[in-house]
């Protein structure tokens, strides 16, 4: 049996009940808003403690009335009936709330900026990096999460050498993480008269949205470069300087926005800096804990190879954990859950598997 911890099971039924009588009692806004919050956050675990507290009690009941002579020969068959039930119904409730009380990557709850970069395989690399744009974009509607273009460089036959956006929603990060990395398609291109097949990649790289407090850039340490934005043959789009680029100092990373607006475009090449080097700091700790390290699925490197997509098989392939699906049309589609659940499940079978050791 999974033994669970009691004492912290009753602190988050406690607090839950606390910040229930909190937000009743019809605090100021701000305070409503940190106290809802914080209720979002726990109502999953406590619904499930409560149910699972709902069936022991009922597993108890049944023992009792099995164990008392005066119980009837058809009450009992009822009991005998439903024992087995009650008891299965207890492990699985016991499973989730174990794996709900793991340790939480704090940045599960951000926002991403997605970065989408044709690799080798020229034309066709952007066409496929047009594709996982909108795989994504299809789930982010799905999942009701709002996609945003930041800036986009469109590829010669179409598709994008490179697409950046933020993606906003509730738990955006937690099911996006696993997808930085390289993304291979082997297909036959529509140029492609002999009908051989190709290789090409793309490169994606999911990051957090940083918050001021996650990260703080200091004035000394960047440099921001105002320039005019020109369009085709030179033509200038709009008579103001409008382009910005920011680079960081300390560290070499350069962003560049290039949109009609300079004040949007400064604000943009800040939100994408700072989650450049939130990410590299993740990066950072990541590396320095061995044991965390460990438990990532794959490294997190974003030249490692992670997913190849086989369109004459119709075959998507997760090389980290061996994972094959003969969909993937529906894939290409938005249809993620099939591709993200197992990787989200195996994370969670590591932290489970360290925590034991």
């Amino acid at each position: 049996m999974i033994e669970l911890p009691a004492d912290k099971m009753d602190q988050l039924v406690k607090r839950f009940a606390m910040l229930e009588s909190q937000m009743a009692a019809g605090p100021d806004s701000e305070t409503y808003v940190k106290l809802a919050s914080e209720y979002a956050d726990l109502e999953e675990i406590v619904g499930r403690i409560r149910d699972l507290r709902a069936a022991e009690d009922e597993k108890t009941g049944l023992e009792s009335l099995l164990a008392d002579d005066a119980t009837d020969a058809e009450m009992r068959e009822l009991a005998e009936a439903e024992l087995p039930e009650t008891d299965e119904r207890i492990d699985e409730l016991r499973q989730n709330i174990r794996i709900l009380l793991l340790p939480k990557d704090a940045a599960d709850s951000k926002n991403v900026i997605l970065e989408i970069r044709a690799g080798t395989g020229g034309l066709e690399a952007a066409l496929f990096a047009g594709d996982l744009f909108r795989m994504y974009e299809r789930y982010a509607a799905a999942c009701g999460w709002k996609v945003e273009v930041v800036s986009a460089s469109d590829g010669d036959a179409g598709g994008y050498k490179e697409i950046i956006a933020m993606i906003s929603g509730k738990g955006v990060f937690s099911r996006l993480k696993f997808e930085s990395g390289v993304h291979r398609v082997q297909r036959v291109p529509e140029t492609e008269a002999g009908g051989r097949i190709h290789t090409s990649a793309a490169t994606v790289a999911v990051l957090p949205q940083a918050a001021d407090v996650d990260i703080e850039i200091r004035d000394q340490d960047i440099r921001i470069d105002t320039m005019r934005a020109s369009g085709a043959g030179g033509q200038h789009v709009n008579t103001t300087d409008s382009a910005v680029r920011i680079t960081h100092l300390p560290t070499g990373i350069v962003v560049l926005q290039s949109e009609k607006s300079q004040h949007q475009n400064r604000a943009r090449a800040m939100e994408i800096l700072k989650a450049r080097l939130y990410d590299a700091e993740r990066q950072k700790a990541a590396d320095e804990r061995s044991e965390a390290r460990r438990l990532q699925v794959g490294s997190g490197d974003r030249s490692e190879r992670i997913r190849t997509y086989n369109f004459p098989q119709g075959r998507l392939t997760d090389h980290r954990i061996n994972l094959t699906l003969y969909k993937l049309d529906r894939v290409i589609e938005g249809e993620l859950d099939d591709v993200i659940d197992p990787l989200v499940a195996d994370y969670q079978a590591r932290l489970l598997t360290e925590e034991q050791a």
